[in-house]
């Protein structure tokens, strides 16, 4: 999942954006509302968190005008104002949450969760591909009963892959919703991590989960299912 995080605290924008690396996010950091809007323009975002006081345009105007666009994303808002009027007029902005600093990161990551799941990003806390069940909430992955350790980008692509199986998915979708901005499009990464996905299932079960369609990327199904 890829989250723009909009933050001009520099210190508090490396926390974020390392805590949200960790629990396998991917992860574009911007400080100015100029260069948020520009960034949701060009890139597609499963989730934005968007703190109010940033240079001009503030998160109130980037929220307002991302949503005068059309924008559907879920927007996660965050402030030092606790006041209601504030709470109102972030909600009424466009925002879909709205989290009052100094928080709690595991707090942040309940809200992101929960605003995924509300935009159809997830469709319950454990998807299940026939033999394959992967908790998304701790990230564990087991198939036909057995755990499967993965790293953190390996249970991303697969997290990725689960939640559109029975679907071709392209490289340059894997790329826009799995990596970040500075991710090579010219550089066979994806495949590295496919055949390492592959390798990890193989070690556990003979069944072979992740096709590739040639020319057109890669689709996750159990047919023994």
């Amino acid at each position: 999942m890829r989250i723009l995080l909009v933050e001009d605290d520099p210190e508090i924008a490396r926390i974020i954006r390392r805590g949200l690396s960790e629990h396998a996010y991917a992860v574009d950091a911007v400080s100015t509302g100029e260069d948020a809007l520009y960034r949701a323009g060009v890139a597609d975002y499963d989730a934005i968190v968007l703190d109010v006081l940033i240079p001009p345009p503030d998160g109130l105007e980037v929220c307002r005008r991302l949503r005068a666009e059309g924008t559907a994303v879920p927007i996660l808002m965050l402030t030092a104002r606790d006041a209601l009027a504030d709470r109102v007029g972030g909600l009424d902005a466009g925002a879909d949450d709205y989290l009052v600093k100094p928080f709690q990161f595991a707090e942040l990551l309940a809200r992101l969760r929960a605003l995924l799941r509300r935009g159809g990003a997830t469709q319950a806390p454990v998807l299940t591909v026939g033999a394959l069940e992967l908790d998304t909430r701790s990230h564990r992955v087991r198939l036909a009963g057995a755990p499967i350790p993965l790293t953190t980008k390996e249970y991303a692509l697969l997290e990725y892959l689960a939640r559109n199986a029975g679907r071709i998915v392209g490289r340059a979708e894997i790329a826009d919703h799995v990596w970040d901005e500075e991710f090579d499009p010219f550089s066979n990464l994806i495949e590295v991590y496919v055949n390492r996905l592959r390798r990890n299932m193989e070690k556990v079960s003979d069944r072979k989960l992740i096709h590739t369609v040639r020319g057109a990327g890669y689709m996750l199904e159990d047919t023994r299912s």
